[in-house]
């Protein structure tokens, strides 16, 4: 069959049923089972009276099992980009269900999805999965509300197919493992939508280290998608997996760290530029540091003032979109320049500082609460800037605050990506603002120099 395929074909009936489709140990699965099994759950769903169904799952098969049977259910699939019990009861009117690989501490209706064990049949028919069927994605949003972003499958499929048509030589012959979830878009793109599109099979579980990278079967030969956070945590000192492709995305990988990734691996770093809004925008393979940016084939930039619209057919909006980011033409692409805004990436995770002051502003004594991030010794943390009740100051004077610190960080830690609870912290008796009473934030940068 003809790939990059739709997901509407993933599970045609054309395609033979020992197709591999994915493996975790010594454990693989077809594309048989895999249709065994989405007819299982589509049936659970189709007797649910909720419509819209979260998916949370680390297990990127049981997520392709639940991804096809809500939509061939005609339900809406909801990534609400973590799998953290404690935000998902926060979030519960976002859905009316949860799908997950275990049973979550949360209200509401829940189904986990574990494989199937029978023998997979050839009569299995599916319902047709609706030309307009979308997913529903949630990121940190400028406030510190989730933001929905509605993802059309078409688009989903565009973008399979315009990273096959890019790199269709590279990926031929090859599997797929990560080291990033496919709760958010770079993970649902390269880890789910990718390898189902272009026939390759995928490990099912997360990549978490550099030994289990290094333990991959020689037989085969893998594109591993990454993110510059786990490759800067390479050891050189174990055997070199057959890694015949890199994918980065969600920040920027030190100089440093891309020539130690060619040495140890032989191949040279391919990173991805976007977002969840945008979907796939540019691509480089880095083999010098002043490697430019190059849009991908249909992607254009328009200057407007200093901000850039980006006109893509992977954007759902015939105006485009305006980008967070700060971007420099130069003769050969662009380079990135910074971002504009209330949301940072922190080690490659989108962290919205709005939801940092929200969190920071539930804990007992703090009055006023200011987030921003803060760079030390080449790595950047989020350092917060407090206003406090006149007891609890006594006590940060009387103590030094660490004990008030220790107590803070674990009461956000449930709400909050372990990269976004502070690493950084200062009291003040006020936060300084200017004459439109809006906080001096390069006062406050001064504050942890």
């Amino acid at each position: 069959m003809k790939h990059p395929l739709p997901l509407s074909q993933w599970l045609s009936p054309t395609r033979p049923d020992d197709t591999p489709v994915a493996w975790l140990g010594t454990r693989e699965w077809s594309l048989g089972e895999l249709r065994h099994d989405v007819v299982t759950l589509m049936q659970s769903l189709a007797a649910q009276p909720g419509t819209r169904w979260a998916l949370c799952f680390e297990n990127s098969y049981l997520f392709i099992v639940a991804l096809l049977a809500t939509l061939h259910a005609g339900k809406i699939p909801v990534i609400p980009g973590h799998c953290r019990a404690s935000l998902l009861s926060e979030q519960k009117d976002l859905f009316d269900g949860m799908l997950s690989e275990t049973q979550l501490d949360c209200e509401g209706p829940q189904i986990v999805v574990t494989p199937g064990e029978a023998t997979p049949h050839n009569d299995i028919t599916l319902p047709p999965i609706a030309a307009d069927s979308y997913v529903e994605l949630f990121t940190s949003g400028s406030t510190g509300q989730p933001k929905k972003i509605i993802k059309p499958i078409a688009l989903l499929d565009e973008e399979a197919r315009m990273l096959h048509t890019r790199f269709e030589q590279r990926l031929e012959g090859c599997r797929v493992v990560a080291s990033v979830v496919p709760q958010h878009l770079y993970g649902l793109t390269f880890r789910i939508f990718l390898p189902m599109a272009c026939g390759m099979p995928l490990h099912a579980s997360m990549t978490y280290y550099a030994e289990q990278l290094s333990a991959l079967d020689p037989q085969h030969r893998y594109v591993f998608i990454s993110s510059p956070a786990f490759l800067k945590r390479l050891d050189p000192q174990l055997a070199p997996p057959p890694v015949k492709m890199i994918l980065s995305a969600g920040g920027m990988l030190p100089w440093k760290e891309v020539k130690e990734t060619q040495s140890w691996l032989n191949v040279w770093l391919d990173e991805i530029y976007g977002s969840t809004e945008s979907g796939i925008v540019a691509w480089r393979q880095r083999i010098d540091n002043g490697t430019s940016w190059q849009l991908f084939p249909g992607v254009t930039l328009r200057a407007e003032g200093e901000e850039w619209r980006l006109l893509s057919p992977l954007v759902n909006d015939n105006e485009g979109l305006l980008l967070d980011d700060m971007i420099e033409l130069v003769d050969d692409g662009f380079r990135l320049a910074g971002r504009r805004g209330r949301v940072v990436k922190i080690e490659e995770k989108r962290v919205s500082l709005s939801e940092v002051e929200k969190r920071l502003m539930t804990l007992e004594g703090v009055v006023e609460a200011a987030a921003l991030p803060v760079s030390r010794g080449g790595r950047q943390g989020i350092g917060v800037v407090l206003v406090l009740t006149e007891s609890a100051r006594q006590q940060w004077d009387t103590t030094g605050g660490k004990g008030q610190q220790q107590a803070w960080r674990q009461a956000l830690q449930p709400w909050l990506e372990s990269v976004a609870v502070p690493r950084y912290w200062r009291v003040l008796d006020e936060i300084p603002v200017n004459s439109m009473n809006k906080r001096v934030y390069a006062q406050l940068q001064e504050l942890f120099s």
